[in-house]
């Protein structure tokens, strides 16, 4: 496959302490990069470490161990030990690390590293970043990595325009030559609307702010006459649920249509035992779990990941429980996404879920403060569930292409 100006154009000169691609999702910035390792690589002289960082060990097996082992062959690119986290690469020992917590700093604390390759920095731990900084200690220790750009207050923005010594390259989606038409008009469209559309296509810092999920759409997200026998004899149910004790609990009975890749919000459950004279059990919410629906009608319950209590409730009732992904920022993306394709539709039943989709709102002090992206914290509940299964359950690319991964 042939290189891009802009791919070329790193290859040939990021030759600085620090070189950085930023940019759109898709643009083609990584995919260079499975060729300029194995050139820093090659060049290493044996006077330290070298890391290869991501947002986690599996990120880094899924965007660069697997590609460049089915580029370069497992005998250049070796597999990841489980047990010392190293790899040989290029006839060196490479070590592969995560950076998503400050657990991840010791790892590299008082080592010497001749070479780093950072994938998805702006999804570190900010203080595994500033450990690696005093780790760059040799004469010729170079670092090269990759981000989809975030707020413009986030820490590494605020290095990449600093005074440091640093080759910058910013992506749009236009800026791949080779990449098919159709997928850039899809995406375009999976994204119009959002913050995503300016940050994964245009490649911009922006700011998130505002109702997050501003482009719901009755047209194309709500019903309000029954789904037909069809389509309910054909969808796989689920229910997705975020549990409170003394915080509201949600319910969502959810149909997935696999014929025309929907899904169907249908009905809800919601309590909040501060406004209720009751305050509830978890006996009693799995009792109401039990009459909103049926185990063996239900192909799994998914429950939020700190309700051990209520998951282990559940599961004596029958159902089969999976604990939810709370992955926040992917998940809010992914769900915007359906939405804006038309593939979520909601019930106009499902009144306590729209309220809080319409009302749904970026925490802007937090971006202007922390120079981090989320939701503010109330009036979350039904979305939490929404997500919670969108993240679980749903297969972005089948559900939007029809084809697996």
């Amino acid at each position: 496959m042939p290189f891009s100006p802009k791919q070329q154009e790193y290859f040939n000169k990021a030759a600085h302490r620090w070189n950085v691609k930023t940019g759109a999702t898709r643009s083609g910035k990584t995919f260079m990069d499975y060729f300029v390792i194995p050139k820093r690589i090659l060049n290493t002289q044996g006077h330290g470490l070298i890391v290869i960082l991501g947002h986690t060990q599996q990120t880094l097996q899924r965007n660069i161990i697997d590609p460049m082992q089915r580029i370069w062959g497992t005998s250049l690119v070796g597999n990841v030990s489980n047990r010392t986290g190293a790899a040989t690469i290029f006839g060196k020992k490479c070590y592969v690390l995560g950076a998503d917590n400050k657990a991840r700093i010791n790892p590299i604390r008082g080592s010497s590293i001749e070479y780093c390759y950072g994938d998805e920095v702006a999804t570190w731990e900010e203080g595994v970043f500033q450990m690696l900084k005093s780790r760059l200690d040799r004469p010729n220790s170079t670092f090269d990595g990759t981000c989809n750009p975030e707020t413009p207050m986030h820490w590494f923005k605020t290095f990449l325009d600093s005074d440091a010594d640093i080759y910058q390259q910013s992506y749009t989606i236009y800026d791949n030559p080779f990449l098919d038409p159709e997928i850039v008009r899809n995406l375009e469209k999976e994204y119009a609307g959002t913050v995503f559309f300016q940050r994964f296509i245009l490649g911009e810092w922006t700011l998130a702010e505002g109702l997050i999920y501003k482009h719901f759409s009755e047209e194309k997200n709500l019903y309000d006459k029954p789904l037909s026998d069809e389509i309910r004899r054909r969808s796989i149910p689920y229910v997705a649920i975020d549990y409170g004790s003394a915080n509201p609990t949600a319910f969502l009975y959810i149909l997935y249509d696999p014929q025309d890749r929907v899904i169907y919000v249908d009905r809800e459950y919601y309590y909040d035992g501060r406004h209720e004279v009751v305050q509830k059990t978890d006996a009693d919410y799995a009792q109401d779990l039990l009459a909103f629906s049926q185990p063996e009608q239900t192909v799994a319950v998914i429950i939020d990941p700190s309700a051990l209590s209520f998951r282990i409730a559940a599961r004596r009732l029958g159902y089969r429980v999976k604990e939810a992904d709370n992955e926040v920022l992917n998940g809010i993306r992914d769900v915007s996404t359906l939405m804006s394709v038309g593939k979520l539709k909601v019930n106009a039943d499902c009144q306590n879920l729209l309220k809080e989709i319409r009302t749904y709102a970026w925490d802007e002090k937090a971006a202007q403060q922390l120079g981090i992206d989320k939701p503010i914290k109330q009036n979350d509940h039904a979305v939490d569930a929404l997500r919670y299964f969108v993240n679980t359950i749903v297969r972005m690319r089948q559900m939007l292409t029809g084809r697996n991964e």
